[in-house]
């Protein structure tokens, strides 16, 4: 055999090898491998027992955690007891913010980026809650479960199989709740979308299509918030670096975790131009930024196929201009939902070939937590979903019942991002999708349409 081809095959096998050792201790078929904990998924989805007041402490008051603050102190058995930042005004801003709601002062926890290893060792806490840089979600979370509090982040939950991974087994060894906190899952439309499905209007649902499409320019070059660390993400990743807001939705619609699970996907990205076109357009001449080199492609696509052989088509596409959308698609035997643009179409009850409009469903349809009183007093928070994402989670937690989303989701939902990035890396070759329930997928019940 020529020695270059030998030399070729070598390079084959050791470059298959490191992938297998990339995806963290896991078999073909995404299923742990000895060493991980294969009987650790409680055999009923988990729930606490239940809290008469929910103590939080929040990590990271910049933009989405202020709001979330807010949010949270608009609901009953909320209390915000601390709140840590690198900024000290930030910490300060949110302490005023819960003291004109009419609760006591928080502690503040402003030392520096790990100050909230000692938040979650020193307060008293039932809760740890963090919209923090993606970076910091895992790391604050675990310190929060590993001192006996609850979990919820901001998305994604993790950004690498390895991370999804260590949630979940520290979920199950701490025996608390790790919850990503994705809100396009309770926008009106998609909820609209889940009562249809569960009422059998679609008939059996065989494809979801989703996404997040956001002109991020400006936002990735901005001087302040997220322009001081999400641009650099773009500088060594190459996939879909944010799945959970298309994807949650339907995932949902189709039981992932709940009777189906995601088996194998898929992926490949265009090239990389619209950071580059940006930087030199409108950025002065002697800006170090304009140096900066970026991988990310623009437009990022991913086929996710089913173990019951459901698909899923998800894009990601944040550099380019285009007006905001997300992508909510899901199609059945009798009938298909979509939003951008809002319109339904459902056999036997649509006329002849022809859309309705979503109007027409939400008299008969509305999901029932959209015709809560405690909804109709909401502005704001993208029309009411961040309110009712933190209203259910408190509920929740005070009911003691499980989590509508729990550790699973969060792994399941976040880990595409690094399997779509070695698909890219790897010509698109299929990537295995772990199975974060060892097979409890087959018999945790579907999400229910919860009453007001």
């Amino acid at each position: 055999m020529p020695r270059d081809t030998d030399r070729r095959e070598f390079l084959k096998l050791s470059a298959l090898a490191g992938v297998g050792a990339a995806l963290g201790a896991m078999t073909s078929t995404g299923c742990a491998i000895p060493g991980r904990r294969l009987n650790a998924a409680p055999a009923t989805p988990f729930a606490a027992p239940p809290l008469d007041v929910v103590r939080i402490g929040f990590v990271g008051v910049g933009g989405m955690g202020t709001h979330h603050v807010r949010t949270l102190l608009r609901i009953d058995g909320a209390q915000i007891t601390a709140v840590c930042d690198i900024r000290p005004e930030h910490a300060e801003r949110a302490k005023k913010l819960v003291m004109d709601a009419g609760q006591p002062a928080p502690t503040l926890y402003t030392r520096g980026e790990r100050d909230f290893e000692r938040l979650c060792a020193k307060e008293d806490l039932d809760l740890v809650f963090t919209a923090t840089p993606w970076r910091w979600h895992v790391p604050v979370c675990l310190a929060a479960m590993n001192n006996g509090k609850h979990a919820a982040t901001e998305v994604p939950a993790a950004t690498t199989v390895e991370d999804c991974w260590a949630l979940v087994e520290t979920a199950e060894k701490t025996r608390r709740h790790c919850v990503m906190m994705e809100n396009c899952c309770y926008d009106r439309a998609e909820m609209l979308c889940l009562n249809l499905v569960r009422r059998g209007l679609l008939g059996e649902v065989l494809h979801g299509e989703g996404g997040y499409c956001h002109d991020l320019r400006g936002i990735k070059f901005s001087p302040h918030g997220e322009g001081l660390w999400r641009r650099a993400h773009s500088e060594t990743r190459d996939g879909n670096l944010y799945p959970t807001h298309g994807l949650g939705p339907v995932a949902q619609c189709m039981d992932i975790n709940r009777g189906d699970r995601f088996d194998y996907l898929v992926s490949m990205s265009s090239p990389s131009r619209g950071l580059q076109l940006w930087q030199q357009e409108h950025l002065a001449p002697d800006d170090p930024r304009r140096n900066e080199d970026y991988v990310l492609g623009d437009v990022n696509v991913c086929l996710i196929k089913t173990v019951k052989g459901r698909t899923i088509y998800l894009v990601h596409d944040t550099n380019l201009p285009r007006p905001y959308s997300r992508l909510h698609t899901v199609q059945g035997t009798r009938g298909i939902f979509e939003k951008w643009p809002s319109r339904v179409h459902i056999e036997g009850r649509s006329p002849g070939h022809g859309w309705e409009t979503l109007e027409e469903y939400y008299a008969e349809f509305e999901h029932p937590l959209w015709k809560s009183e405690a909804v109709k007093k909401v502005s704001g928070g993208h029309g009411g979903m961040d309110f009712l994402e933190d209203y259910r989670l408190i509920q929740c937690l005070r009911r003691g019942l499980p989590l509508d989303m729990d550790v699973y989701d969060a792994a399941a939902w976040s880990a595409v991002s690094e399997l779509t990035e070695r698909s890219v890396a790897d010509r698109s070759r299929p990537m295995d999708v772990p199975d974060f329930t060892r097979g409890r997928w087959k018999s945790y019940p579907p999400l229910g349409i919860v009453e007001a």
